[in-house]
C-alpha cells in the first residue's frame, strides 16, 4: 500500500494533487505548528501575466499553535477574493468551471483553518474525479511527539504502508535506507516539466490548481496527473 503525507495547503500547485492521484491513501497534518509564510493559506495565481498572491487571512494568535487551532479572519472579505479571481481569469477558456469551483471553496462556512483547507482540498479532488481516501492526522492512533521522518515512518506502519512517497522537495530530509530498515521503500515524486497557454504570455510554472483549472479542459488536467517521475 503506498501513503502519502503533506500539511493542508490552500489551493496548491498541481504536483500536491499528482501526490494524492499515485498513492492508495494521503494523509493531511491537522496536527503539527502552523508555519508562517508558506502555503498553508496562501498560493500564486496569474495576474497580468505575473505571479501574485492570495491568502486567506487569519485571526492573530500564538505563533506555536497547531493547524487545526488556527482561525480564518472575521475580516476575510470572501467577495473581494472572488472577484480578484474574476478579474484575473475572466477571458481564460474555462473561467465558468473554474470559477464556480472557487466560488464553492472560497464560501464554505467554515471559520476554523484546517477544516476550511481541508474541504478546499476535498472540492478539488471531487472535481478532477481523485478517489484516494483523505486521512486526517490526528484521527490515527500513534506517538504524538514523534518528529520528521519518525513521526512518517510511524504513520506508515500504523497504517500499514509498505510505500512512503514524499515530493521531491524532501529529498534531503529523508534517507532511503533508514525507512528500508522499517521495511518501508521510500520514493520522491518529480513533476514533469510541462506547459500550457495563460493568455499570451510567458508561461509561468507551478501557480496554484486554480490556474491550470482556468486554461485546461478536465480532461487534460486529469492527463497532467501523471506527468511526474518517482526517484
Amino acid at each position: 500500500m503506498k501513503l502519502a503525507i503533506m500539511q493542508p495547503y490552500f489551493m496548491p500547485y498541481i504536483g500536491y494533487f499528482q501526490l494524492i492521484n499515485v498513492v492508495d491513501k494521503f494523509v493531511i497534518y491537522d496536527d503539527i505548528e502552523y508555519t508562517k509564510k508558506g502555503w498553508i493559506n496562501r498560493n500564486r495565481v496569474l495576474n497580468e501575466g505575473k505571479d501574485v498572491f492570495i491568502t486567506i487571512p487569519l485571526e492573530k494568535d500564538s505563533d506555536f499553535l497547531d493547524i487545526v487551532q488556527r482561525r480564518v479572519s472575521v475580516s476575510f472579505n470572501k467577495r473581494k477574493m472572488i472577484n480578484q479571481i474574476t478579474n484575473y481569469y475572466r477571458k481564460a477558456p474555462f473561467y465558468i468551471e473554474g470559477y464556480q469551483l472557487f466560488n464553492t471553496i472560497i464560501n464554505f462556512d467554515e471559520t476554523n483553518l484546517f477544516s476550511f483547507i481541508y474541504n478546499s482540498i476535498k472540492e478539488i479532488c471531487d472535481f478532477l474525479e481523485i478517489n484516494t481516501p483523505l486521512i486526517i492526522s490526528s484521527s490515527i492512533n500513534m506517538n504524538r511527539s514523534l518528529k520528521g521522518a519518525e513521526r512518517v515512518m510511524s504513520i506508515c506502519k500504523t497504517i500499514g504502508a509498505e510505500e512512503y512517497i514524499n515530493p521531491i522537495g524532501g529529498l534531503d530530509l529523508y534517507d532511503k535506507t533508514e525507512f528500508k530498515k522499517n521495511n518501508i521503500e521510500l520514493f520522491f515524486l518529480k513533476t514533469n516539466s510541462f506547459n500550457y497557454k495563460q493568455f499570451d504570455n510567458e508561461f509561468i510554472p507551478f501557480l496554484s490548481i486554480l490556474d491550470v483549472i482556468m486554461f485546461n479542459k478536465k480532461e487534460q488536467i486529469q492527463n497532467y496527473l501523471n506527468k511526474y517521475t518517482l526517484i
